[in-house]
């Protein structure tokens, strides 16, 4: 299984990086897993409605450029599904036998994720209705995935 995390923005903090790293460790026993940074657009705090669409559309190009064709994409989005940590690794099992051996998580910059990028992905996935920074998300989700396995596997994780 190959699993691509893309994601808007460089991360700046060394504790979300030593975090982050240590999942991935921790993953490299069950899955491929490696983590696409793509720019984020500088623009004003203040934005109009079009400078906004325009910010997330410039984005939305970078992320389509790490996008395999053939890869299964799941955005991360307020206004996704929410699932368990059961229903998620249920999820990545049932992608792995169906021959989804690609699977890319989107993690949009501060203002979310382009109409275009929600359009691609194959589902949506919400881990809260309340808003988390993004670089924050990189570590909840790699977390997740690790859980995850750690569930496919039948292997114990801390519930």
């Amino acid at each position: 299984m190959n699993i691509s995390i893309i994601t808007v923005g460089k991360l700046k903090e060394k504790y979300l990086k030593q975090g982050i790293d240590e999942y991935l460790k921790r993953l490299s026993a069950y899955a491929k897993v490696e983590i696409i940074e793509v720019p984020d657009e500088k623009a004003p705090e203040v934005l109009s409605e079009n400078e906004m669409l325009q910010v997330k559309a410039k984005e939305g190009d970078r992320i389509f450029s790490k996008i395999h064709p053939d890869a299964h994409v799941i955005a991360l989005a307020i206004e996704g599904k929410m699932k368990t940590s059961e229903e998620l690794a249920e999820r990545i099992d049932n992608l792995a036998t169906y021959g989804k051996s690609k699977i890319v998580f989107v993690i949009g910059g501060s203002l979310g994720l382009s109409e275009d990028v929600m359009k691609r992905a194959d589902e949506s996935l919400s881990f809260s209705k309340m808003t988390f920074p993004h670089q924050l998300m990189r570590l909840i989700l790699v977390e997740q995935v690790y859980r995850a396995f750690r569930i496919i596997k039948g292997e114990p994780y801390h519930k």
